[in-house]
């Protein structure tokens, strides 16, 4: 197996683009007045779906590195409150958070001294490999809803 090769599509997953909008893409253009909306109290706001993303990349990625990580409680942690204000220092704390543990998982893919196959020592049987597919698809699914909700308000000219 071509090792690189190997390496370079998963990155390429984790960045998206492929078959689906970018995470950028997704926010790229979102009026700051609809960050906070929801279509239908039913329906996730794009803030609520990235910060949502936000949270459930670090807690992977941390459990990923660290035995000692504590994951926050299922499903509450995994979400900001509904319906609280949303500063734009919040937003670009969401924003940035997300983008950097992305890129951090992008390095432990690219690093040629870690063997994704292998067990994660702490991980209960879990690879590197299955955290960086579940990051990828987790990220997908939630680019998507953004993606949606967006054309739900409105706000998707693509």
């Amino acid at each position: 197996m071509d090792d690189g090769a190997f390496r370079k599509n998963l990155i390429e997953l984790l960045q998206g683009g492929q078959a689906h909008a970018t995470v950028e893409a997704a926010l790229e253009g979102l009026d700051p007045g609809l960050r906070r909306v929801r279509p239908h109290e039913s329906v996730p706001s794009a803030y609520e779906e990235l910060e949502h993303m936000r949270i459930a990349q670090e807690d992977i990625l941390r459990y990923t590195l660290d035995a000692a990580w504590k994951s926050p409680e299922w499903p509450a942690g995994y979400w900001p409150e509904k319906g609280a204000e949303l500063t734009e220092e919040e937003w670009e704390r969401s924003v940035s958070g997300f983008f950097s543990d992305l890129r951090e998982m992008v390095e432990l893919v690219r690093d040629p001294a870690r063997d994704l196959t292998a067990a994660i020592p702490h991980g209960e049987g879990r690879t590197y490999l299955r955290q960086v597919l579940l990051v990828a698809d987790h990220n997908a699914y939630h680019a998507a809803q953004i993606v949606t909700v967006r054309k739900l308000l409105g706000n998707w000219g693509r």
